[in-house]
């Protein structure tokens, strides 16, 4: 049978009243005492009720993160991060991974908050008015991460995936490559628009017209890099350079291009864009774009736990740096 608060109570010879004040660390209590309920706590193998105290204190120490697929490198970095702050300031995480489909994301942003959690961090594709009217309604703080909300309503934490984006393809450009090719993904969300829009910059700024032949889509998957590498080793005119929306299309590509007996980087030069454990695991090592994931996590939970805890927020719109990283995908 389940150990109740009352067993504790009993056994220890104190009221349920001292009990619940020790297992919530309220400062009250004798030393003899809480020594003697911790002793009894243990020995009757006691675990609180989380839902009660929940119910008590109308907290239940409980983040909900909805995330596309935990089985991502990038998105595991981030609930790396997210996980150790929620560690740090003792919150529990209900982690759950929505596909990114929108019928999902909503069902279980409703899921979470009957879960009755203090807060949410959601991690997705596009916003919809659905999901910021979802979001405004919501009883809890929610924080995006990694993730664009174009009415500006929901507190994020992101980079600047324009400015990264240019920069990558600039570098690409201003070694001497003048057909440089992009792969981005398939949906259109802001981040991938900003992306692409990035891209279309440098090219204006070096006076080279786009070529649609040259701008390709993927489902950010490495067998969709090998697929792209294809279509674009196979034109008359192949680029010179491709700059990829994400590390495991890149290593898609290098081997595609390797497969077609072309040499990474002297007969294509290949940066990509996260900076995941994948770029240094491919041969020629990838050169990319760095997006802290794990500092994009743990800095959307620390601003979750300032909302939840009535903490002043500064900022609520958070745009971490990036740099690139050269390695051997690229010439020096």
């Amino acid at each position: 049978m389940t150990v109740t608060i009352y067993d504790v109570a009993r056994e220890a010879n104190v009221s349920m009243a001292t009990v619940s004040r020790v297992v919530n660390g309220n400062p009250n209590v004798k030393p003899v005492t809480r020594k003697k309920v911790l002793t009894t706590i243990q020995e009757l193998g006691y675990r609180p009720n989380a839902v009660a105290r929940g119910l008590a204190s109308k907290k239940t120490t409980t983040v909900g993160a909805i995330i596309p697929d935990i089985s991502s490198i990038f998105f595991a970095e981030l609930a790396r991060g997210i996980e150790d702050i929620a560690t740090m300031y003792k919150y529990n995480i209900i982690l759950s991974n929505s596909d990114q489909n929108k019928d999902k994301e909503l069902h279980l942003i409703n899921a979470m908050l009957e879960k009755q959690v203090d807060g949410i961090l959601f991690m997705g594709g596009d916003i919809s008015e659905d999901h910021v009217e979802q979001f405004q309604s919501s009883s809890v703080p929610v924080v995006l991460a990694a993730t664009y909300d174009e009415t500006n309503k929901i507190p994020s934490v992101n980079i600047d995936y324009e400015a990264a984006a240019f920069e990558a393809t600039m570098y690409l450009l201003t070694k001497g490559n003048d057909r440089v090719a992009f792969i981005s993904g398939v949906d259109d969300t802001l981040i991938n628009r900003q992306k692409y829009n990035g891209y279309m910059r440098a090219l204006e700024e070096q006076s080279i017209s786009p070529d649609d032949a040259y701008i390709l889509k993927g489902d950010y998957s490495y067998d969709s890099g090998m697929e792209a590498a294809e279509q674009l080793l196979t034109k008359e005119d192949p680029p010179a350079a491709v700059f990829v929306a994400s590390d495991e299309m890149a290593l898609g590509v290098i081997h595609g291009a390797q497969d077609k007996g072309y040499c990474v980087p002297n007969d294509l030069e290949v940066v990509g864009f996260d900076n995941t454990r994948l770029a240094t695991m491919v041969r020629p090592t990838l050169s990319t774009i760095v997006q802290p994931m794990y500092d994009i996590g743990a800095v959307a939970m620390r601003l979750l736990t300032k909302y939840m805890n009535n903490e002043e927020v500064e900022e609520n719109k958070v745009v971490l740096p990036h740099r690139i990283v050269e390695r051997d995908s690229t010439n020096e």
